[in-house]
């Protein structure tokens, strides 16, 4: 039997539970691979790996997502809000988009990485510099008029209420 054909059996809630689990799972293997560098080579060598992968899987993941909506050359923030609503993460992380004018606020009010590192007993991930790697190139993936700045983010933690927070601003050329 053909996997699309195994997929058909199943009902439209089923097959949610499963993108759900895929998530999990590539998160999972996300987490043991940075988690094989840092323990024999030490964070650094592990945010260099990180570093590079996102650079290239960011743009991978923005390009399919924004195919699959059919979005056009500039979707502008609301494209942006869209496609980072289905980012493979995007159903596991609690996230809070908000427009304000030519600006979004992307709030992660709880991260699964930063939750399971604590509950390891692990020291939390530091997240920023490649968080501006990774929503950065998303964004300009999106549309090539939008810029990313980071509010909060670990190590730099200016808003205790969320787990990180970006602005995403929309630059008419």
């Amino acid at each position: 039997m053909k996997n699309q054909e195994i997929l058909e059996q199943f009902t439209k809630e089923q097959l949610i539970e499963l993108l759900a689990v895929y998530a999990k799972n590539w998160l999972a293997l996300d987490g043991v691979w940075f988690q094989s560098i840092e323990e024999k080579f030490g964070m650094d060598e592990a945010m260099l790996h990180d570093k590079r992968a996102w650079e290239r899987f960011t743009v991978i993941e923005a390009r399919r997502i924004k195919t699959f909506l059919d979005l056009p050359e500039h979707p502008g923030l609301e494209g942006l809000a869209k496609a980072l609503s289905l980012r493979f993460y995007g159903n596991l992380n609690r996230a809070e988009p908000e427009t304000r004018g030519n600006t979004l606020i992307y709030r992660v009010l709880d991260c699964r990485v930063q939750s399971a590192r604590s509950r390891k007993g692990m020291a939390l991930h530091p997240c920023k510099s490649v968080g501006i790697i990774e929503y950065g190139g998303f964004a300009k993936t999106i549309d090539d008029r939008i810029s990313c700045r980071c509010l909060s983010c670990y190590p730099e933690v200016t808003d205790e209420t969320c787990s990180c927070a970006w602005e995403f601003t929309l630059e008419e050329k």
